[in-house]
């Protein structure tokens, strides 16, 4: 029994009933590009829709089969199993040995909690034709998804809806008379929670209306707005300046060596909704620039706490991040690594591109050896101390050769300052010997 529009969610009401109407991504769905051809083909082939949570993996699975005109039968892998495999192979075939014979489209949604032997069980069926396959998944399908099962179909990679892809959803929300007026700037906030993410934003949109109808609100501000939603919003806009400026500030809390402001920007953030993910992220750059080669261990501290994160989720896991970021500033500080990486760069763009010197490039055939390739090299094993005084790694243009990497007196890198400079010292005799 079909439910009536009336009692039916927003987000179905709303969802679109052909190509023409999808919000977003254009980039696989615009004239000429390759999901839009695959549509007016009329020849449906499987595929697999990778992308974040509210972008239209769903949908477009639907308006696939509407297009070919095809049972849909669509399958959830964090609930169904080898029962349900079987179950759409039966309606497969029967489709197919109807009178009026009928593709089928089995649709996996989180196609990734699927095992091996339950993915497996689809290739006989769709090298066989009896039905397209069409997954959809949040993980990468390159680790997640039998790689024969991915060798038999195209992966489509979907994008979060960007600011104004939201912004059509809710002024389409507008024209069906399913939301009152909104201003502006609640539309604004409402768009930085969705984070690209339609299902939410719908969601929103749906509690919105029925909290405004209650309330005999006309028009939506964002005071209200706010009343209404409260902690489900977040306190800055992702991507807004307040964002920027509070991961700024955490970020030159660590390189201050400052823990307890570096934990304060860290649980604002966190309390304020942002992704651990991107935290975490940010963390790993902070300490490859800030902390470098003065601490190795710091490296290996936030990768950990990186991976204990995915291991342990929300909340559990954002202590891991926590202590990485104490760890962070009380660890010493360098930034040599960061600034010979720049100083390296800059020199690669603005020269042009210098021949390799012939007893650096390799020889694995006679004709390289008889050109001079590789000859008069020296192999570093085979000198004193396994250093070979003197020798010039450097396009031979570039005299003297630059030098980008300037340990600095904090940490291993005192250490490895003074190392550099004995190696230094014993190239600048060899050179000076006439070796």
């Amino acid at each position: 029994m079909s439910v009536p529009p009336l009692y039916q969610p927003l987000a179905e009401r709303l969802r679109p009933r052909s190509l023409a109407e999808v919000i977003g991504q254009q980039h696989v769905l615009g004239p000429g590009m390759p999901l839009r051809l695959a549509f007016e083909s009329g020849r449906p082939h499987s595929c697999i829709f990778w992308g974040p949570p509210g972008v239209g993996k769903t949908t477009i699975a639907r308006l696939m089969a509407d297009a070919f005109d095809a049972q849909f039968i669509s399958i959830s892998a964090v609930l169904g199993g080898v029962k349900d495999i079987r179950d759409a192979v039966q309606q497969a075939e029967n489709a197919r040995d109807g009178l009026v014979a009928q593709r089928t489209i089995v649709f996996v949604d989180e196609v990734h909690r699927f095992n091996k032997s339950q993915q497996d069980a689809f290739l006989p069926h769709v090298e066989s034709g009896l039905f397209t396959f069409v997954g959809a998944t949040t993980e990468n399908p390159s680790f997640e998804v039998n790689s024969a099962l991915l060798s038999r179909a195209a992966v489509y990679v979907l994008q979060p809806l960007t600011a104004d892809d939201l912004k059509q959803i809710v002024a389409l929300a507008q024209s069906r008379q399913a939301l009152p007026a909104i201003e502006n700037v609640a539309i604004e906030r409402l768009v930085a929670y969705a984070d690209g993410d339609a299902r939410r934003l719908l969601g929103t949109l749906e509690t919105l209306a029925i909290s405004a109808q209650q309330a005999g609100i006309e028009r939506i501000e964002e005071d209200w707005l706010l009343s209404v939603l409260g902690q489900q919003l977040r306190r800055y806009d992702k991507g807004g300046e307040q964002f920027y400026d509070t991961i700024s500030a955490l970020h030159k809390s660590v390189r201050g060596s400052d823990p307890d402001a570096a934990l304060y920007w860290l649980c604002r953030m966190l309390d304020g909704g942002a992704d651990a993910r991107y935290l975490a992220r940010r963390i790993v750059r902070m300490a490859w620039e800030d902390v470098g080669l003065a601490d190795p261990r710091a490296l290996q501290i936030v990768n950990d706490a990186a991976a204990t994160y995915e291991r342990l989720g929300s909340p559990e896991g954002e202590l891991a991040l926590a202590q990485a970021v104490i760890y962070l500033a009380v660890a010493p500080k360098s930034n040599a690594g960061y600034m010979a990486y720049k100083k390296a760069r800059a020199l690669v763009q603005q020269d042009g591109t210098r021949a390799v010197p012939l007893h650096l490039r390799n020889a694995p055939t006679a004709l390289m050896k008889s050109l001079d390739y590789g000859r008069d090299y020296r192999y570093a094993h085979d000198e004193e101390d396994g250093f070979a005084a003197g020798e010039n790694y450097f396009p031979q243009e570039l005299t003297p050769p630059p030098v980008f990497y300037q340990p600095v007196p904090r940490g291993l890198e005192i250490k490895i300052g003074e190392k550099l400079a004995q190696l230094q010292a014993r190239n600048a005799a060899a050179r000076a010997g006439g070796l």
